[in-house]
Parts: C-alpha cells; structure tokens; sequence
C-alpha cells in the first residue's frame, strides 16, 4: 500500500468524518490507508438514469481509479434498481421513473464510457455491482427495519425535501426510500470508503448510519467538487449545454475545452487529469491547448490527437479566396454560413470562434492566407473547418 496520500487529497473536497489528533483508524482515513493490512472497499455508486456521462461525472469515477492504483479494491455499484426511482438530491420535483429495460441499456453505455479510466483487467482490482441484486429482495420486514432507522424531519433536513415542503411540493413516499436503499448498497457490499459528490453527503451520512444499525464499521465518506461547465457558470450540464461528454467526438471534445474560461483551467487540471499544476504553462490559451490534448489522449488515445493535429477534420482551401478579405466573406465561402449577412449576425451573436477564441468584430479582415493557414475556424457548437492554402 502506497504511504504518499497525495493521490488522496487531490481534488478532495471533504473527508468525513474529520481527521483528529487521534491514532484510531476509526476517525482518520489517512491513517486507516497507511495502517491498514488489506486492501479497502471502496465504493461509487451510478445511477444509469440517462445515456451519457460527460466530465462532471467522471471525477469520482477518476478518484476511483486512483485508489484502484493504490492497492485497493473499487465497487462500482451500478443502480439499476436505485436509477427506477432517481436521486431525489437537488430536484424541485419528483424525477420521472423509468423502466426496467431503460435503466439496463443506460447501464451498458455507462460501463463502456467509464472503461477508459478504470481498470478492468487486473484481478481484484474492481467489482462491478447491480444493486437490483440485494434492493429487489428485500422483503416488507426488512423495508420496514429500514424505515425506522429515520425520522420524518431528518429526511426533510435533506437538500431538495424541505424546499419542495415549503413550497408545497409534492413529495412521494417512495422518494424517502432512496437514501436508505443507496446506503444499504454500503451494507450490502460492506464498503470502507464511499465516494460522491458534494451533492451527496446526505446519502453517504446514511449509509455510515445504516452501516453502524447493522453492525458493520461505518464507511468514510469522499466528496468531490461539482464541475463547472465550460459557459463558467453553473455546473456541467447536459440540460444546459454546457458540457463535454465522454462519448463525444474527439475533435469535438478538443473544440469544446478550448472554451474552459481561464478562471475554472486549474480546477479542471486538477479535477481531471494528473498534470503538475506547478509545471502547466502560464499562457491561458496555452493551458486550454494542453487542457484538450490530455483530455483527449486520456479517453481516445495518442493516434486520436495525432489525427487531430494532423487535420484530420474538414478543410477548406483559400485558393480559391482574394485576399485581403473580411471573416464575414470566409464564413460564407466554406459554406459554414449561407452569406456574408448570416456570418455578420453569427459573429453578434457570439458564435463564431476562430482556434476556440470567439471573434467579437463583424469588421475583421485578414491579409492573405499566411494568417489563417492551419487555423480552425468554428460556427456554433458543431460546424468547423481548418483552412487551408
């Protein structure tokens, strides 16, 4: 077992319960990681309620992986029977449920898009988990014993259910249900460590409770920041297309986080990848370069950059443009505009990007080809093309 916990505090928002002074194992997860003599269960549960995962998501995931590379044993506990109810964490209203057969297809994209950070070869190093296994068992006396381990206003102490109460909101029953059966997931798989977000507290200080009801060692919890997306201002979203997702297209991951704002580029090297902050280039536009090429070497690989690099993307010749000549007339030419009027109103309306960095004067005019040979030029979130001579 490694005894540098740097891995361990990087990116770490809260450790609970707090380190002390004391020597017990109990009250310390550092000093249980050194003194330990097996390796631990570490637990991260996902729920497949949709089919894709993007960056926000995959932060626990990596923490995961880093204690897989510690020595210790990751569980990842797929809530196939969690995900029919949907954490109710943050929601002004009840999540629509969903089928049996919707929750398994999502269950299958979320393995494939994880593959890539974990580690799935090396024997002992992870379980994978569908919580349906114990959850779907339980019967109305064991349903029962959960239920009475919580009172009705420590389930309105949590984050979404007072609101809701207060607003007069409706809040279903089996909504309640959700945080006894994710901590029972910490029972049923006897778990060490849980991850999650900050989001997510609630939860695993449930699981701990249930843990000490049933006789167990109560887990310690790991959170985690919560991504903010590359509009740097709320947090990664699909709803609010604000988000780079794992399945996406390496050229288009590439495009999306050259827009990370210069604010938020150390939290993202911190958060999703393992470069030094201490080595990253002081130039901002050099981090968001650095930042898409690692992000994109990390889930597609060395030859998915190379062909990047290499232009492996549409491409239009200037040959064909007379120079000097304003953005507005280029935009029409390689056809990523209808004319030179909608390239205007692209441009005012803040969607036109030449290598990531939006362009803001409808008046910019180039010389000649040499200043825009190898340049990546970009309308809305899904038209690009280099240019070329």
């Amino acid at each position: 077992m490694t005894q540098n916990l740097s891995w361990l505090r990087r990116g770490t928002a809260e450790i609970f319960p707090q380190p002390t002074d004391s020597d017990s194992d109990i009250q310390s997860l550092e000093k249980l990681l050194v003194n330990t003599d097996r390796p631990l269960r570490v637990k991260l549960g996902i729920d497949p309620t949709g089919a894709d995962i993007h960056l926000g998501h995959s932060i626990p995931v990596r923490k995961l992986r880093a204690f897989q590379d510690a020595g210790h044993t990751a569980v990842l506990i797929i809530g196939d029977f969690t995900a029919r109810i949907g954490d109710p964490t943050g929601k002004s209203e009840m999540r629509r449920q969903l089928s049996e057969t919707e929750v398994l297809q999502n269950a299958q994209t979320y393995l494939d898009q994880v593959r890539p950070i974990l580690d799935f070869d090396t024997p002992g190093r992870l379980e994978v988990r569908f919580n349906s296994e114990w959850l779907s068992k339980l019967d109305l006396g064991k349903i029962l014993e959960l239920l009475s381990t919580m009172t009705v206003g420590q389930m309105l102490a949590k984050e979404g259910f007072a609101e809701r109460y207060r607003k007069e909101n409706p809040i279903f029953l089996h909504e309640f249900l959700y945080p006894l059966m994710q901590g029972y997931d910490s029972v049923a798989i006897d778990a060490d460590v849980e991850l999650g977000g900050t989001d997510q507290k609630f939860n695993i200080a449930v699981g701990r409770d249930l843990q000490r009801h049933f006789g167990q060692k109560p887990q310690f919890g790991l959170l985690l920041p919560i991504l903010i997306g590359i509009d740097g201002e709320q947090k990664m979203s699909k709803s609010l297309n604000n988000y780079v997702g794992l399945s996406e297209h390496p050229f288009k991951k590439y495009q999306k986080l050259q827009q990370v704002p210069d604010h938020l580029l150390e939290q993202y090297f911190t958060l999703l990848t393992d470069l030094s902050l201490e080595q990253l280039p002081t130039n901002p536009r050099d981090r968001q370069k650095l930042l898409a090429q690692e992000i994109v070497r990390q889930y597609h690989g060395e030859k998915a950059l190379e062909e990047i690099s290499e232009g492996e993307m549409p491409q239009f010749s200037l040959s064909g443009v007379t120079f000097p000549s304003k953005l507005t007339h280029i935009l029409s030419a390689t056809g990523l505009c209808k004319s030179n009027a909608e390239g205007r109103r692209k441009i005012q309306e803040n969607g036109v990007r030449l290598d990531g960095d939006r362009v803001t004067d409808i008046d910019t005019t180039f010389q000649n080809s040499n200043e825009l040979h190898g340049r990546v030029l970009q309308v809305g979130k899904n038209k690009f093309v280099r240019l070329v001579h």
